[in-house]
């Protein structure tokens, strides 16, 4: 559950050696691009020549340009993309996403993409029809005027290239990989530390939400980003969850709920039970003696408090953790 990376990114500058994992292809991207050493100036060289072919493309090769995009989505997908996209904007995109994957340095590739997915995830603007993509359920503005992605990459381009981490001197080191915390394919007895921040209850904070308006460009299509939603903790589907007894506290705000709404409590059921496995995983990987760092908020499920962070104590302590302080904030 690595999110944007900002953890392994400052154990790396601790001198540490920082291992992340999450199933989300976006958050993985953005982990390894905070982790890995980049050069000014081949940076500038690339985001140079990628905006000069993305402007040539768009003012001579418009008919090409065109074909290329009724072929690169599948039905569902082409869907979406024209519900929130104008088809300026989708040109556009198209232009800058098909050069930035022709870099064949990986490294660059990534770096770049993720400028690419800043220009459409944003708190405010942005290219595509949604308001707020970054906070808030996707709402189309139907009068809205979208930024031309072209002008916009570039802004945001210059910004990230100037705002990249020094990290060429840094004695630590870093890792991101596409895995669960349910499975984290780690060996036993091998982490020193461990601190996250897991996902919230019924998808408080649905991050799929926001992020397939970048990753659908990116060769990821909606089925395809609904399969992977569907595999994250918190989410809201209820068939084929296990009946199992937890602890007494977090059987008690179970009951409350149950009385208040039975889906609700299977949901939160659900959550819980992959805690607890997340939990088992935790304690099987870490050395003897050290310290998991647990930092999750609580969601209201029909107006009850879910009191997470006391649930997930409670659960943590009938695996075999020590619970050390449950700060509430």
């Amino acid at each position: 559950m690595a999110g944007s990376g900002t953890t392994i990114l400052e154990a790396m500058i601790l001198g540490r050696f920082g291992l992340g994992l999450d199933i989300d292809p976006l958050s993985i991207t953005l982990c390894k691009v905070k982790v890995t050493p980049l050069n000014i100036e081949k940076l500038m060289r690339y985001a140079e020549r990628i905006l000069d072919r993305a402007k040539t493309t768009l003012k001579g090769q418009r008919d090409d340009l065109q074909n290329a995009l009724a072929l690169r989505f599948d039905p569902l997908t082409k869907k979406f993309v024209d519900y929130w996209f104008l088809k300026k904007t989708q040109l556009e995109l198209l232009a800058l996403v098909r050069e930035i994957e022709a870099v064949k340095d990986l490294n660059v590739r990534r770096f770049l993409l993720i400028v690419f997915s800043s220009i459409i995830i944003t708190k405010s603007g942005g290219v595509s029809l949604a308001y707020d993509l970054a906070h808030t359920r996707p709402h189309k503005l139907r009068d809205k005027s979208p930024r031309p992605a072209i002008e916009e990459f570039e802004k945001k381009v210059n910004k990230a290239i100037l705002g990249i981490s020094d990290l060429a001197h840094c004695a630590g080191g870093a890792q991101a990989l596409c895995g669960s915390a349910l499975n984290m394919g780690l060996a036993d007895d091998s982490i020193d530390l461990i601190v996250t921040s897991p996902p919230y209850a019924s998808n408080a904070i649905d991050y799929m939400r926001a992020h397939k308006f970048s990753l659908i460009w990116m060769g990821y299509p909606i089925p395809t980003l609904a399969r992977i939603r569907g595999t994250y903790m918190g989410g809201e589907q209820t068939v084929g969850v296990e009946d199992r007894r937890f602890p007494r506290y977090p059987e008690r705000i179970i009951s409350k709920i149950e009385r208040k709404d039975i889906r609700k409590a299977n949901i939160y059921k659900r959550y819980l039970a992959e805690m607890s496995k997340c939990f088992s995983e935790m304690l099987r990987v870490l050395k003897p003696g050290r310290a998991a760092i647990i930092v999750v908020g609580s969601s209201l499920m029909r107006g009850i408090d879910t009191e997470t962070a006391s649930c997930l104590g409670a659960i943590g302590e009938s695996l075999g953790f020590n619970l050390v302080v449950n700060f509430v904030n």
